[in-house]
C-alpha cells in the first residue's frame, strides 16, 4: 500500500509501472541522504514538541540503524514500496510501531526528495571537486617537469608559433580553475536547505527550519517555501552546468591527446598497456581511453540542455516531470568522475618525445621570433614582417634555434606563472568550504 493510498482505492498496475519508472534504481543513491534528512526532521520534531523527546530519540536510534544497513549494502527498496521515502517509513514503522507513523508530520515527499537531492548533489559536487583538484595538481606537476620540452603551437590546425609542454599542461590546469568557479557556485546553490517547505506552501506546525539546516550542515536555507520547491530541478540544472564546464575541458584535452599521439604528429606516447590494438592491423596503438573521455564528456555537455527542455514550461509548484531529473543527471555524475580518474591515470604515464622542433617542417614556426629579432634591432614591426615574409616566399628563411627562445612575460614559455595559477585555484577551493 502506498503512503498516499486510500483503503477504498487501488492503482492500475500499468499506471504504477509507468509513474514509478526508474525511480527505485536512482533512489538507492539517495537512501543515505533520505535517512539523514529524516534524522534531522525527527530530532527537530522532538525539540518543538510534535513528538515526545522519548519517541524522537527512539525513532532517531532506529533511523541510525537503517543508515548503517544502507552503508553496509543491506538496504533494498521492496516491491511494494513506491520509493525510498516509503521504504524507510515502512521499515521504521515495522520496527518501532506507531512512532514510525509520526515522522512525516510537517513534511511532504516533495520536500523530502528536494532535501535528499540537495544532500546528494552537495556530496557529489565535493567528490568531483576532489577529482578535478587531483588532475589540476598533476597538470601543474607535469607542466613544471616538461617546461623545457618544446612543441609546435597551432592555429586553424596550421603550424603557428613555438609552444611547450609546460605551457600546454598549464593551460588545462588554469582551465580547471575557471571550471571550478562555476562548480563552486553550483555548490552554493545545492548547499541550501528546502526541508520544511512541505508540499511547497509551508506548514501550520511550528517547525524550526533553521534547526534542520544546522543539523544537516547546510550553509543556509531556501527561505521561501514556494521557491524551495522551485529550486527542485533548478538546482540539478545549475549543477549540470558546472559539470558541463569541467567536461568541456576534459574533452578538449582528450582531443589534443588523440592528435598528439597520431603518427603524423608523434609528440606523445603511452605504455602499451594503456592503449588498445586492432583486430586486423598489428601496428595499431589506439587512444581509446581519450576517445571515450571525449565522447562521454561531449554527452555530459548536453545534460544542461536536456534539463532545460524538461523544466522550461513548468509553472511553480511540484510536478511529476521533476522525477526525470535523476535519470538524466545521476549517471552523468558517475561518468564524469570516471573520466577524471582515467585522465589522471593516462597523464601520469604520458611519455614526451624529445627534439620535436628539429623536424624541418617546423622551421617556419619561428617566423615571429625572426620578426621580433629585427624589431629589437630597431626595424619597425611592419617592415620587419615584410622582410621575413619575403624571405619565406623565396625559400631563404632560416632561424637559429640554438640561441634559445627569449619569452619572459607572465604565461609564456619562459614564465609559466605556475605559482599564480596555483594561487587562483586555492582561492576557488575556499568557496567550497
Amino acid at each position: 500500500m502506498k503512503l498516499w493510498q486510500k483503503e477504498s482505492t487501488s492503482v492500475s498496475e500499468s499506471v504504477e509501472k509507468f509513474t514509478v519508472g526508474r525511480d527505485k534504481e536512482f533512489d538507492l543513491a539517495l537512501a543515505p541522504y533520505d535517512v539523514q534528512g529524516s534524522i534531522a526532521h525527527v530530532t527537530m520534531l522532538g525539540e518543538v514538541g510534535l513528538m515526545t523527546k522519548e519517541d524522537s530519540a527512539k525513532a532517531v536510534q532506529a533511523l541510525h540503524a537503517i543508515e548503517k544497513e544502507i552503508i553496509d549494502g543491506q538496504f533494498v527498496i521492496e516491491e511494494d514500496a513506491e520509493d525510498v521515502h516509503s521504504q524507510v517509513e515502512f521499515l521504521l514503522t515495522k520496527r518501532i510501531g506507531e512512532i514510525g507513523k509520526m515522522i512525516h508530520s510537517g513534511r511532504s515527499r516533495n520536500d523530502q526528495v528536494a532535501v535528499d537531492i540537495k544532500l546528494y548533489l552537495r556530496a557529489e559536487v565535493l567528490k568531483i571537486k576532489e577529482d578535478a583538484t587531483e588532475l589540476f595538481q598533476l597538470l601543474l606537476t607535469q607542466s613544471e617537469k616538461y617546461k623545457d620540452k618544446l612543441l609546435p603551437g597551432y592555429t586553424h590546425l596550421q603550424i603557428a608559433m613555438p609552444s611547450s609542454f609546460g605551457l600546454w599542461f598549464g593551460a588545462y590546469a588554469e582551465s580547471l580553475v575557471d571550471d571550478l568557479e562555476v562548480l563552486a557556485s553550483a555548490y552554493q546553490v545545492a548547499n541550501k536547505n528546502p526541508l520544511g517547505s512541505g508540499a511547497g506552501y509551508g506548514s501550520s506546525f511550528p517547525l524550526n527550519r533553521k534547526r534542520t539546516t544546522e543539523l544537516l550542515q547546510f550553509g543556509s536555507l531556501n527561505h521561501n517555501s514556494v521557491y524551495a520547491q522551485m529550486s527542485r530541478g533548478k538546482t540539478e540544472k545549475i549543477v549540470a552546468m558546472g559539470l558541463s564546464c569541467l567536461a568541456a575541458t576534459l574533452s578538449k584535452l582528450s582531443m589534443d591527446c588523440c592528435l598528439y599521439l597520431n603518427q603524423n604528429f608523434g609528440f606523445i606516447s603511452f605504455p602499451p598497456e594503456l592503449t588498445t590494438g586492432s583486430s586486423i592491423m598489428p601496428h595499431k596503438k589506439n587512444p581509446d581511453v581519450f576517445e571515450l573521455i571525449r565522447a562521454k564528456c561531449n554527452r555530459i555537455q548536453s545534460i544542461p540542455n536536456e534539463l532545460i527542455l524538461l523544466l522550461n514550461n513548468l509553472p511553480s509548484g511540484y510536478h511529476r516531470d521533476l522525477q526525470l531529473t535523476k535519470e538524466i543527471l545521476f549517471p552523468a555524475i558517475e561518468e564524469l568522475k570516471a573520466c577524471f580518474q582515467m585522465a589522471v591515470l593516462m597523464l601520469s604515464n604520458i611519455e614526451i618525445k624529445d627534439h620535436i622542433l628539429d623536424d624541418p617542417k617546423y622551421k617556419y614556426l619561428f617566423s615571429v621570433e625572426a620578426v621580433n629579432e629585427l624589431v629589437n634591432q630597431g626595424i619597425p614591426f611592419r617592415d620587419a614582417y615584410q622582410q621575413v615574409g619575403n624571405a619565406i616566399e623565396k625559400g631563404d628563411f632560416y632561424f637559429d634555434l640554438s640561441k634559445g627562445l627569449q619569452h619572459t612575460h607572465e604565461g609564456s614559455i619562459g614564465n609559466l606563472s605556475t605559482i599564480g595559477i596555483k594561487s587562483e585555484m586555492e582561492k576557488v577551493l575556499q568557496k567550497f568550504n
